[in-house]
């Protein structure tokens, strides 16, 4: 007996060293998120707007799955929520978690069984008005979602009420759709598989996007018109209209799922397919015979298998992929409508709430700006929305409770005040107008009940109706007063995504002028490649100073030889070369912001966006508004160099000498003076290199300043004095070398601007009737001389002598 109790003890001590053994030889990587990652959130010190929020952590090698603990106190003594057995590398809790500060931690457990130590312990606390944005658990969300058909938009038992809603106050919207219909019946879309790239075709070249492109509108005139007609026989419409729709997508069930509309082949064509396929297999699912409904089940089986392979769980930890960032949702619309007839399908849907709860938006945070620009904000967004509308009706999953869209609207507002032309930074930007963000817009001001926002609709004219089945299902919004944003900041910066936009009139882009700066921590790959440090100019509803180059093709030699470089914006380029081209690694940061009635102040560095090639670079904008931008910069480089200061118009630039080149596009005007430092060398040409396609015709004009020697270090200060095209400037701006820096004088229509700028740290810079102690101290005077408004930067003291 005791031989057998000796035993029993040595295997028991034997186990629990075998397991001390595995928990040590499981060593957790905590490597700090790099760029292009998600990091670990909530971060340490973080202040949280939403509860819960969503926890993510660095995926471990061989995780079989993980442990997560939110305590009160830093010990775990006190363990207020737990979740175990998570299978991705990110969790939202199915329920609030107080405010105030907690402490969380994670640990994983691998394939053998083995287990990890916790993590480090991280902080974060949440705030006192948080949101309320919980996840459901999984078994929960799934069972939210109707057993039977339709599940996408609408549910089942909603149909009575949309049936009846489509001969009263949603009648309007119900004949636009029967009107659709019959124009379908009339010349229905070709069914015929599109083709093949043929052999040897060349990716990215003239005959390559000749097929890419269209492919994908075939794709989605194909299934969006089946889509359309399947939901208007499902609110009383023709039965021909449903035998059409059946007709397509049988015929869509037949094209080669890896073939030409493939995801992997071309997802351009291969998105639209997965979605579109999937709204008409829901709503005309009663009318398809089982071997009709099997049929579509295998092809959706393997699309829907392909998509999850190239996104999950991947894009949890790196999701800054521009087509991941909306291919996510569409696979959950495959699983919805699937749900319980795809083996996967769960997972699918379960996935696509994760990312949805834990990593988005992946492009801004809770500021409300986009990483890629005006153009891809309105075209992501838009397609979000949809996924909001189905989240809602399938999960009930309000995606509108999430902290960024409190703040979605600020975006288009104060980038494109009512009548701007051009969308700021980002790609395909330059063609946008303010006009074109009336309907994304009127939707989130209904969702936020915003008035700012709808008067921002209102300010554009009437609103167009918004087409098709998901204008149907969305109906009248709901009516929001309009207010006008008389008192609001004019400018606004959006730290999230590095950009300030500094405006003078919200109200009337014929009466504003606008400053863009960018400095992004989000670096400058996918959409948003423009380089750090960067600015634009418009005025008077036109373009004066803008980012140059017109995408022929993405990824062209044009797209990454000059649009992606320093050189094809207004920035500095250092002998010649410019910061890491499309890259998560060229970071920016916005080091301080200020608005006020008559002066607006930002500054950025952008020196880790050389790669070495410089150790400093400090943009500080100034602008006096409405009539002077002073530009102040420091660059240091490790060595002796050539630093080119890079000005671009849509325009040809009048340059007479270096303190007065002149810019006008017809109703707005800009005269530039470079006042330091002396001596510089003016290049202006209308040449892209490389140049974009033939078939872009674009003709912008580049201005280089070259100083006269190399130096290590260098400052510019450079003044734009924008216009009217009729008006006349009078008097002239002054700068003298001042002790440690520059004194500037600035003449305006009634006064004048004194500005202090410190070149050197160490004494109180005094001249042009100020002093400060600042690295930017400014003044403006009326007429009579009196002190109107005062800013320092970097500083405490700013007075008049």
């Amino acid at each position: 007996m005791i031989g057998i109790l000796v035993f029993v003890a040595a295997v028991s001590l034997l186990l629990a060293a075998t397991g001390r053994a595995s928990a040590r030889q499981l060593e957790l990587d905590e490597t700090p998120a790099r760029p292009g990652e998600w990091g670990f959130r909530p971060a340490e010190g973080s202040v949280s707007q939403v509860t819960p929020p969503g926890f993510s952590w660095r995926p471990q090698k061989n995780a079989a799955s993980y442990d997560l603990q939110c305590a009160a106190d830093s010990d775990f003594e006190d363990v207020k929520y737990e979740a175990s057995g998570v299978t991705f590398n990110v969790h939202c809790p199915p329920r609030t978690l107080p405010e105030g500060r907690w402490y969380w931690r994670f640990r994983f457990t691998n394939r053998a069984g083995a287990t990890s130590e916790w993590s480090i312990v991280r902080m974060f606390t949440i705030a006192t008005d948080a949101n309320a944005l919980s996840l459901p658990s999984r078994d929960d969300l799934l069972a939210r979602i109707p057993q039977r058909h339709p599940r996408l938009f609408v549910r089942p038992e909603q149909i009575t009420g949309l049936r009846e809603r489509a001969k009263t106050d949603l009648a309007h919207k119900y004949e636009e759709l029967v009107a659709a219909s019959e124009k379908l019946l009339e010349n229905p879309p070709p069914t015929e598989e599109p083709p093949l790239y043929p052999e040897g075709t060349v990716r990215l070249s003239e005959e390559w996007r000749a097929i890419w492109w269209p492919n994908r509108e075939y794709t989605i005139a194909a299934l969006n018109g089946a889509a359309t007609l399947a939901f208007t026989r499902l609110l009383g419409g023709r039965e021909e209209y449903g035998q059409l729709a059946r007709e397509i997508l049988m015929a869509c069930a037949e094209w080669d799922p890896v073939g030409a509309t493939g995801f992997k082949y071309n997802d351009e064509a291969g998105m639209p397919y997965a979605y579109y396929f999937s709204r008409t297999y829901s709503y005309l699912n009663d009318l398809l015979t089982e071997a009709e409904r099997e049929k579509c089940r295998q092809v959706m089986t393997i699309r829907g298998r392909e998509m999850d392979a190239h996104l999950n769980p991947r894009f949890l930890w790196r999701p800054y992929g521009s087509h991941d960032t909306r291919s996510w949702h569409f696979l959950g619309e495959v699983g919805i409508a699937f749900l319980n007839e795809i083996p996967e399908a769960a997972d699918w849907v379960w996935f696509a709430a994760n990312v949805f709860a834990n990593t988005y938006p992946v492009w801004s945070d809770d500021d409300g700006g986009w990483h890629q620009g005006m153009g891809y904000w309105r075209s992501y967004i838009q397609r979000f929305t949809w996924w909001a509308d189905i989240m809602r009706e399938a999960m009930g999953v309000d995606a509108f409770d999430k902290p960024y869209f409190s703040k979605v609207g600020y975006y288009p507002m104060y980038l494109q005040p009512p009548g701007t032309r051009g969308g700021g930074f980002g790609d395909l930007t330059a063609h946008l107008v303010s006009a074109q963000n009336r309907g994304v817009m009127a939707l989130f001001a209904a969702q936020a009940r915003n008035p700012y926002w709808q008067w921002y609709v209102e300010a554009h004219g009437e609103l167009p109706s918004e087409p098709g089945y998901i204008g149907f299902v969305r109906g009248a919004l709901p009516p929001v007063e309009a207010k006008r944003p008389a008192d609001l900041p004019t400018s606004r910066c959006f730290r999230g995504t590095g950009q300030a936009a500094l405006n003078t009139n919200l109200e009337d882009a014929r009466n504003n002028v606008e400053v863009i700066f960018k400095s992004s921590p989000l670096g400058s790959h996918s959409h948003g490649y423009e380089a750090q440090n960067a600015f634009l100019l418009y005025a008077f509803g036109e373009r004066l100073l803008i980012r140059t180059g017109r995408r022929d093709i993405h990824g062209s030699e044009h797209h990454r030889r000059w649009m992606h470089h320093t050189k094809s914006v207004n920035c500095i380029t250092v002998n010649g070369e410019g910061q890491l081209p499309n890259s998560s690694e060229a970071l920016g940061e916005i080091l301080e912001f200020h608005t006020s009635r008559h002066l607006d102040y930002v500054s950025g560095e952008a020196s880790r966006a050389y790669a070495g090639k410089l150790e400093r670079f400090t943009r500080r904008i100034l602008f006096v508004k409405p009539e002077a931008i002073l530009i102040f910069d420091t660059v240091r480089a490790p060595e002796p160099a050539s630093f080119e200061w890079r000005l671009h118009a849509p325009v040809e630039m009048a340059v007479h000498n270096q303190r007065d080149v002149r810019v006008v596009n017809e109703a707005a005007a800009c005269r530039v003076s470079f006042l330091w430092p002396d001596n510089l060398a003016l290049n202006q040409t209308d040449r892209f290199e490389p140049p974009p396609r033939a078939r872009i015709k674009l003709v912008e004009y580049h201005l280089t300043a070259t100083p006269s020697a190399p130096v290590r270090e260098r400052t510019f200060v450079t003044l734009l004095r924008p216009h009217r095209s009729g008006e006349t400037l009078e008097g002239e701006a002054e700068l003298v070398e001042i002790d440690g820096g520059y004194a500037v004088s600035v003449p305006l229509a009634e006064g004048r601007a004194a500005v202090l700028l410190q070149s050197s740290s160490g004494p109180v810079l005094t001249g042009a009737g100020i002093r400060t102690d600042g690295e930017v101290g400014a003044a403006t005077f009326d007429a009579a001389g009196e002190v109107k408004e005062t800013f320092v930067a970097a500083g405490t003291l700013i007075e008049s002598r």
